[in-house]
């Protein structure tokens, strides 16, 4: 009887923990497009997956670096919940029809910047006319962003001499090939000057308020699916205040994440640290908020550019409605 009595009580007992214990609900596969190769840039993605982030936000998260990868056009249609984009691409798919919608800014200035030599006669904007300045081409971010610190600058591509150069910028600036060069503030000015070449650097966003790099997602997600979005923004914006915090511990966490870096890398240290300056918001900004003012100014160099024709609602393009 006693031996009844206790095998029981130990079935009760099962039955009450299996009662207590939440049911785990299956998280959510998400394959996120990052548009370039795995690097310590995307630190704050890293921090997030690393630190379980995403995970307690029910996402199982897949960086995805193919280069063929068109996040846009496959979060468009429904194939994919969400992409990293710049800023311009937004307004560029809105001009299409897509119904796409930037969430959350990763970086709040824009990265592109012109880098001449700092023994050159460059000095300031205006020194740029006549002179030869070399770009990977006329496309993507670093054409825009060219594009809009000549704006802002009053030049014109009549006022320099443009060179198509591919991504060899820093080699390029280097050999003399070129007078300056159009790239990443937070890429080619820290290899010259590793390199033992000085540099002079305009960045673009001190000329040009512009939406820079960040999270997208369709409108049907938003729609069908806001406590995802909600989740996948919140662990983002975590991770970036992390990484921002405490630059060291996410070198230590990309190393796990970006094949062959080192945390004693002084190169790409000195990445991680121009990219955080990127992330860092200004002006009373929130982490991961974008304006008005911002999305008309990036619109206004596009319709300038001509890759736009007509000028849209800037409020079709982004929410803040997501962040914390």
């Amino acid at each position: 009887m006693k031996s009844k009595l206790t095998l029981l009580f130990a079935s009760f007992v099962l039955l009450m923990a299996s009662c207590a214990a939440p049911a785990t609900s299956a998280r959510t596969k998400v394959k996120l497009p990052m548009g370039y190769i795995a690097n310590v840039q995307y630190a704050p993605f890293y921090v997030a997956a690393e630190r379980g982030y995403f995970a307690a936000a029910g996402i199982d998260l897949e960086f995805d670096y193919k280069f063929e990868t068109d996040g846009v056009k496959l979060v468009a249609a429904g194939e994919l919940p969400f992409a990293v984009v710049s800023g311009e691409q937004v307004v560029l798919a809105r001009n299409q029809g897509l119904p796409v919608k930037y969430v959350a800014q990763w970086y709040h200035a824009y990265p592109i910047a012109v880098i001449a030599p700092a023994a050159s006669a460059i000095k300031t904007p205006a020194d740029l006319k006549g002179k030869t300045v070399g770009l990977p081409g006329l496309f993507g971010a670093t054409y825009v962003g060219w594009r809009a610190f000549l704006a802002a600058n009053g030049l014109s591509e009549a006022d320099v001499k443009q060179q198509e150069i591919g991504f060899t910028q820093a080699a390029a600036l280097q050999a003399g090939k070129v007078d300056a060069v159009v790239g990443y503030v937070n890429n080619e000015p820290i290899v010259l000057e590793q390199n033992g070449f000085p540099v002079k650097v305009f960045a673009v966003s001190d000329y040009a308020n512009m939406v820079a790099n960040g999270l997208l997602t369709s409108e049907s997600v938003i729609k069908q699916n806001p406590q995802l979005v909600k989740g996948m923004v919140g662990a983002l914006m975590k991770g970036l205040a992390d990484t921002v915090k405490d630059p060291d511990a996410a070198m230590q966490i990309s190393t796990k994440y970006v094949d062959g870096l080192k945390v004693d890398d002084a190169i790409q240290k000195k990445v991680l640290l121009a990219s955080v300056k990127l992330m860092q918001p200004s002006g009373g900004l929130r982490p991961g908020e974008t304006t008005a003012a911002a999305w008309a100014n990036t619109q206004k160099v596009l319709l300038g550019m001509g890759q736009v024709k007509t000028e849209a609602d800037v409020n079709t393009f982004f929410t803040n409605e997501f962040l914390p």
